[in-house]
């Protein structure tokens, strides 16, 4: 039995809540973690876990064993890290998700720059708005916008989005430009519903000017989950939209989507790198967050 393949195999099982999981994110076989969790429980003449045919929980013992086995992978990562320059030449697979507009128009154009940097680092990137299991999917972090329901998580703010209503011309065409934020209220018009998969409730579309304040309660034509899929959706004329800034640049500037209320405010998004608290921060997620960081700093309409 190799010890370390045998801790390793069981803290997955922990953390994942399963066998088939763990081997998935380990890439062995669901038979070669059963035989390596067996066999460190033979070893250390305790029962690491409880099985079922439903589920596998950690045992008062398991789980004393599990926190110190979580140290010493971390330990054993430092100390590899550390070997022949490595702690200043970041390495290895890191696994990420963001949101779909974040990865187009903010990520994967500045990743050159990234990769000449950490040209050892190879990003495994997972795009999307949806739910993460940082757990049990393997993930090292997510980017998120909005504010964190999911307060177990370890997060750094790393900036916050500056946001502005849009419409495309065509649609403005058919129904009227609209002066007062009000307006969006009338039959005529529409806004196009962003639904945030975390929450499963509608964004707010709130504005103010000096003391006024509105939260507009228009019809929605369509609602989306998916940022792309939701500016493709004002860029086709079926709504307004609250929007990031940085998103609808590229189409403002080619006439493609018109700004409204632009004396009114919106508030800002903030935006955050989670982890698992039980995640260790490796030196390639160190240098990542950290360039995810000044990337923020350098876009337009993001202030720290």
């Amino acid at each position: 039995m190799d010890r370390f393949d045998a801790m390793q195999a069981f803290v997955r099982v922990v953390e994942t809540g399963s066998f088939t999981k763990a081997a998935g994110t380990l890439h062995m076989s669901k038979t070669t973690v059963t035989q390596l969790v067996q066999q460190l429980e033979a070893r250390l003449r305790v029962k690491l876990l409880n099985r079922t045919t439903r589920k596998v929980n950690v045992t008062a013992d398991g789980a004393v064993y599990y926190e110190r086995a979580v140290r010493v992978l971390a330990d054993v990562d430092d100390a590899e890290t550390s070997l022949s320059g490595a702690a200043t030449v970041p390495r290895g697979r890191l696994r990420v998700d963001v949101p779909s507009p974040f990865a187009r128009f903010i990520l994967i154009p500045a990743l050159p720059g990234f990769q000449a940097r950490y040209p050892d680092i190879q990003i495994d990137l997972g795009v999307s708005d949806r739910m993460v299991d940082l757990i049990g999917e393997n993930v090292d972090c997510v980017v998120r916008g909005g504010e964190l329901t999911d307060q177990s998580l370890m997060a750094r703010h790393i900036g916050d989005l500056q946001l502005g209503v849009y419409a495309a011309p065509d649609y403005l065409q058919r129904n009227g430009t609209p002066t007062h934020p009000r307006e969006l209220e009338e039959a005529h018009h529409r806004i196009v519903g962003y639904r945030w998969a975390r929450t499963g409730k509608l964004f707010p579309m709130t504005l103010q000017r000096g003391d006024e304040a509105v939260q507009v309660q228009s019809r929605h034509g369509l609602v989306v989950d998916d940022g792309n899929a939701y500016i493709t959706a004002g860029l086709a004329g079926l709504g307004a939209l609250w929007l990031p800034v940085y998103m609808a640049e590229k189409s403002r500037a080619q006439g493609e989507l018109i700004p409204l209320f632009e004396d009114w405010t919106l508030s800002v998004m903030p935006m955050y790198v989670a982890y698992a608290p039980n995640r260790h921060i490796s030196l390639k997620l160190r240098v990542f967050i950290d360039w995810i960081v000044e990337l923020m700093a350098e876009q337009g309409g993001v202030t720290l």
